[in-house]
């Protein structure tokens, strides 16, 4: 008798597991669903080239902290630095 059990268990989570998986990929496959995702993916395009800026900027920074540290004759060869320009906001 607990072996059915067991095996009634077993059978009615597999069942809900899948029903919810179907359900889920449904949705991405529907219109709202396909919107959803590429909005998405749009906002990480933004938030990564934000990230790039950033760590760009910061890189150079250091560079040219170290290479005028090293060579103070170089300050008037290099342009001077300019203030980072805040990411433009997307519509």
């Amino acid at each position: 008798m607990s072996a059915r059990v067991v095996w009634f268990v077993a059978g009615a989570a597999a069942g809900v597991y899948s029903s919810v998986k179907a359900k889920r990929a449904a949705y991405r496959l529907s219109m709202p669903g396909l919107i959803d995702q590429a909005a998405a993916l749009g906002s990480g395009v933004r938030a990564f080239r934000a990230e790039m800026h950033e760590g760009m900027n910061a890189k150079e920074h250091q560079l040219r902290t170290h290479v005028l540290a090293s060579d103070p004759e170089l300050r008037l060869a290099l342009p001077e630095p300019t203030e980072p320009s805040e990411p433009k906001e997307l519509p």
